[in-house]
């Protein structure tokens, strides 16, 4: 059967596809389908018109393959950000990871009892009257505690951002320390 309709069928192909190559690969990919068809134990009456129809049909597939890759790449082409979230881009993950690094050390940095009310409200989710309520402290201390804990997280961020920003101008980077000194 491979001898006998092989050259026929690539002809064939070559017409409808415009290239030798990619008719060739369909001519294969059709005597394997119609091959292992014929192993199974099928009975085929037109092993010719079964080998057309397959190529057939392998050649509309590829088209189809073809317009949808062409699709996708031009919606790719189209798209100015880049195709996975910003914040899995290494450099946005590794800014994340020192901006991370600089508040953990914000965090650090409080009195000890500042820190454990400051966490137990913004990470553990207490209210203020629950806070109070685990410290033994008024409301009002655990109010000034978590503000202190903003404070110096504020303070934290602006000195990295005015540490890391390449175009940052003495103005924008002195204003977050004044406001500092002012509390």
């Amino acid at each position: 059967m491979v001898e006998r309709y092989y050259r026929e069928l690539v002809r064939f192909l070559s017409r409808l596809v415009n290239d030798g190559d990619t008719a060739a690969d369909i001519a294969q990919e059709s005597y394997v389908r119609v091959l292992s068809l014929r192993n199974t134990g099928a009975a085929i009456s037109d092993p010719r018109g079964l080998l057309y129809r397959t190529a057939r049909n392998l050649v509309i597939d590829t088209h189809r393959r073809a317009t949808v890759r062409a699709h996708h790449v031009d919606e790719l082409e189209t798209i100015d950000e880049p195709v996975a979230p910003v914040s899995s881009q290494p450099e946005a993950a590794w800014e994340a990871s020192r901006r991370t690094t600089a508040l953990v050390a914000a965090i650090d940095a409080l009195p000890p009892r500042c820190r454990e009310a400051f966490v137990l409200h913004k990470f553990d989710g207490l209210s203020h009257a629950e806070v109070a309520a685990r410290m033994g402290i008024s409301r009002n201390m655990v109010e000034k505690h978590v503000i202190r804990g903003v404070v110096a997280c504020r303070q934290r961020l602006a000195a990295f951002e005015c540490a890391t920003a390449e175009s940052a101008s003495a103005e924008t980077c002195a204003r977050p320390r004044a406001e500092a000194r002012a509390e």
